[in-house]
Formats: C-alpha cells, structure tokens, sequence
C-alpha cells in the first residue's frame, strides 16, 4: 500500500468519502445485494481524486516582490573655469582705465576761447591732451568731430604717433570761420580702434572745443590756404604753424609760434611809450612794416627784418612781416587800436616750414 502525507485539505476530502461510505451501511435494505466495500478500491479512489484535484488546483511561484533597483546618479556640473586677472604692466595709478585724457597746459595752444576772425578765415585749432589711461593712442585712435559747427573741417584726423601713459600731444585740425557773422562752436572727442569716443573731464567723457567769434568784413582774397593736417617737424612745402586772432592789452607779451598772451615764449611786447603804442621785438624776433597788400611767404621771408619796435598808432589796415624766435615767418594784420584803452586787435598767420 502507498503512503500518503495527508495535509489538512487532503483529510477533509478523504473524512467526506468515508463518512459517505459509512452512511450507505445505514440505509434501509433493499431487496437486492448491496456489495462489499473494498478499502483498497477505496483509498484507490481517494487517490484519484486527490490526484485530479491537485491538478486543478492553480499553482502559484512564489515570486518576491520586486524591489526598487537605486541607480546610484553621479552628480555633474560645468567645471569651474578659474580665470586669472592679469593686470596689465603699466605705470598708471591704480584704477585708471583704458581711455582717459586730461587738458594739457595749455589745451588750446592756438585759437583760445572767442577767438574773434573775420568771416571766411582759415584757420588752425590746436589742442594740447595728455594720456592717463592704460592705453597707449597709437596711429588707430583719431581725433574726431563730435557735435556742433563743423567749420569745414574733416570728420576724423588720425595720430601720427604713439602717445603712452604721462606723455602729452598737440593735435591739429584745419579749420575755416563761417561767411556769416556770429559766434561758432566745434566740439571733439578721441576715438579708438573700436570707434569708442571718450574725451576729458571727471568722467572721462566730455568734448573739447573751438569757440571762435566771426565779425568784420570778409578776409582778402588770397589768403593762404590751410592744409589738411600740421605737422610741427619739417615737411616738405610750408604749411601752418598757427592762424588766428588776439586782442592785445598794454604791457601784454605775445607769442607768434601760437597765438598765446602771456604763455611764455613771447615774441613781441606791446607797450606805450610817451602817447604811441609800440610792438617790440623779443628774444631775435625780427619784424617791418609791410603795407596795406598782404605779403606772401617770400614777401616775408626775403624782408629786411629788424629789431627796432614799431609804433602802431597809425597802421590799422596795414601788414607787418616777421620772423619769430623759432625762426618762422609770418605777417600781421593790424585790424584796430583804441588809443583811450589801449586795446590792439590783430590778425596773425605764421607759417611752418621745412
């Protein structure tokens, strides 16, 4: 006989099964035979549906649960670039930047503020800046035109030189006085190679200028024409030092080389000796009267040049040659004199020559 391992479901079954069997001996009899109950048929039995009903029973895979598989993430970012400040060798003070200018002494080396010039007169503005940024001006950088009257002048003059830190420039621009009476003002700035405009004051931004004054007649036919830049070394043909107008007082000095009062460098001395008024001669300046026609550069040059003063009471209208202490010729045009207050307008024109 087999041996069974009877679980508690398997019992259940197998009590069933019996206790039917048994309940069949209990029945009233009948008239026929009732056979015998074979055990061995019966646990054969019991087998079998054992068998069929562990068949039918689904089986289940005892599966675990499924767990949550952590993908360890490794945490990413940009690389840091550490970028080293390099500050550059200068010899600027501290916190100056790129472009910086300051006014020289003087910043208008020629033609000062209300400059007075006839109508149509050609002249030359000079301004004296000085670099205090880290940037050297190289030939790249200009001097440009910024606002205001143009007075003929070209839009941008280019350097013609590096200036560094500390050093100073004179910069130079042609220029002509309006036809039409009355006061004009041209302002300007630096620029540089990337077309960035700065200038002077506290911010580094502010325009210079030319302000000149136009009144009295038109100038003379002839008056020698100002060229497209002016180069104080030696060129090749003369150009021009300086053009321009002053208003003398009594015991003023006067310098021809750049129309400045009481600068230094003076070329002739405007004094008052009994009732006349002179003009001087300073330092081998040499001078004469040359007439009411305006002299031409060898006019000038081929004059007898003295050095005894000139009295000027009597020469409004007229020109005066010369020669200045940095051996420049030039002429003078007395336009007036107040012989009660002592003023002496003139026009002057010096030229550069090789």
């Amino acid at each position: 006989m087999r041996s069974f391992r009877i679980t508690g479901k398997l019992a259940f079954i197998f009590f069933c099964l019996i206790a039917a069997s048994l309940a069949g001996c209990n029945l009233p009899a009948q008239a026929t035979t009732t056979p015998t109950l074979n055990v061995t048929q019966a646990y054969q039995t019991v087998e079998a549906r054992l068998t069929e009903a562990i068949s039918l029973t689904p089986k289940f895979s005892a599966t675990a649960s499924p767990r949550a598989t952590l993908t360890p993430v490794q945490a990413t970012s940009s690389p840091t670039q550490l970028v080293e400040t390099v500050t550059p060798a200068s010899t600027s003070p501290p916190g100056a930047s790129c472009n910086q200018a300051l006014p020289g002494v003087p910043i208008d080396v020629t033609i000062p503020d209300d400059t007075q010039l006839r109508p149509g007169e050609a002249f030359t503005k000079t301004w004296r800046l000085q670099n205090v940024g880290t940037c050297p001006w190289t030939s790249d950088y200009t001097l440009v035109w910024f606002s205001g009257e143009r007075l003929e002048a070209p839009v941008e003059v280019s350097l013609n030189e590096t200036i560094t830190y500390g050093q100073s420039v004179d910069l130079s621009v042609d220029m002509k006085a309006p036809d039409t009476e009355g006061t004009y003002q041209s302002n300007w700035k630096l620029q540089d190679p990337s077309g960035t405009m700065f200038g002077i004051g506290p911010n580094f931004d502010s325009a210079f200028w030319v302000r000149i004054i136009v009144e009295g007649a038109p100038l003379i036919t002839g008056t020698p024409t100002a060229t497209t830049t002016i180069t104080p070394t030696a060129t090749a043909t003369a150009g021009i030092q300086v053009s321009g107008s002053a208003t003398l007082e009594l015991g003023n000095l006067y310098d021809l080389d750049n129309n400045q009062i009481n600068s230094g460098g003076e070329d002739l001395a405007y004094q008052e000796s009994d009732e006349t008024h002179v003009l001087a001669p300073i330092d081998n300046t040499g001078i004469i009267v040359f007439g009411p026609n305006q002299p031409s550069l060898n006019d000038c040059q081929n004059a007898n040049l003295g050095s005894d003063p000139i009295t000027v009471n009597n020469l409004p209208g007229s020109y005066i040659c010369y020669r200045t202490n940095m051996a420049l010729p030039g002429w003078a045009l007395i336009n007036s004199i107040d012989l009660e207050t002592g003023f002496l307008n003139i026009d002057v024109f010096t030229w550069s020559i090789p």
